[in-house]
């Protein structure tokens, strides 16, 4: 019965915490995009030389990844010639450094893990965009154009309204319609997290993935590749599993895979990348979860 009640208590608090938290941020973010013009956006990725990769990234943070704005931007902005290695740091950065992900990892783990997690997938990012263009990754996109007609895309900017309680409002709007997109996912990450809080003996997670263990890091990070279906499922999980005596880094390398390479986003990046790219990508996502995960053990 005990473990019963502690099962319900977790799933209700953290369910609480992220649905705010989620529109929170979500509508920080989309009112924020409403005073960044599109173009500058892309200007920013056609940028060159090591400036570019830097700023690939900073587009990828700012942008969270969306089927109906992100795949046509990169698919826009490399058909305009822009240079291929900024455009894959932005690829990369987008789901990892999603806002989302960043607020959740913050709001549940605390600001030092925080930015840990944010400088490693931040100037990873930037690394492994400058290897996929040395390794000739830019020959893999395929010649496809893909038409959006979702909200957040440049087709509604003329609705976009004018005094700053419009925005409001609208990004509010904006934001509970991805709220109610990803709520089963979210629903399913904490009833899970619940019943490992409430159900799962801490000595068996200690032993099986605990600091001790060296292995328990990159089979994390290649669990958490194909395991969650979004970041907002992984993120809840990770949360009781570290409760439960999970290493950090195990934990974070379970969240870098899971958000780096969720279903929809590699359904998405296959649309308008050949396979051998999109292999590349999910094994960059393996070694950032890997490297990250070690880095949070050796330094929490």
């Amino acid at each position: 019965m005990n473990n019963l009640v502690s099962t319900i208590q977790y799933f209700l608090i953290i369910t609480a915490e992220l649905t705010v938290l989620f529109l929170g941020i979500s509508t920080a973010v989309a009112l924020i995009l409403m005073y960044i013009p599109q173009d500058q956006l892309r200007q920013w990725l056609s940028r060159r030389g090591v400036l570019g990769y830097f700023l690939g990234a900073v587009v990828g943070s700012l942008t969270p990844f969306c089927a109906c704005s992100t795949i046509p931007m990169t698919l826009g902005v490399l058909n305009a010639g822009a240079p291929f290695g900024p455009v894959m740091s932005f690829v990369i950065a987008s789901p990892l450094l999603n806002p989302i992900v960043i607020s959740m990892i913050w709001a549940l783990m605390g600001m030092k893990a925080c930015l840990i997690y944010f400088s490693v997938t931040f100037f990873g990012s930037i690394l492994f965009g400058v290897f996929l263009e040395k390794t000739g990754g830019a020959q893999y996109v395929k010649k496809v154009r893909i038409k959006s007609n979702c909200c957040c895309t440049d087709n509604e900017s003329e609705n976009i309204p004018t005094n700053f309680s419009g925005k409001l409002k609208a990004s509010f709007i904006s934001a509970w319609g991805d709220f109610r997109t990803v709520l089963v996912y979210l629903l399913i990450g904490v009833g899970i997290g619940a019943v490992i809080y409430g159900y799962i003996p801490q000595d068996f997670v200690t032993e099986v993935a605990g600091h001790d263990n060296p292995f328990a890091i990159p089979i994390a990070a290649i669990i958490g590749v194909p395991l969650y279906i979004r970041a907002e499922t992984a993120i809840p999980i990770g949360l009781a599993l570290s409760q439960k005596g999970m290493s950090m880094g195990a934990v974070i390398a379970l969240i870098i895979g899971g958000a780096g390479m969720a279903i929809p986003e590699m359904a998405m990046l296959a649309s308008i990348f050949k396979k051998r790219l999109v292999s590349a990508i999910v094994a960059v996502i393996w070694a950032t979860a890997v490297i990250g995960g070690y880095v949070f053990n050796t330094i929490l």
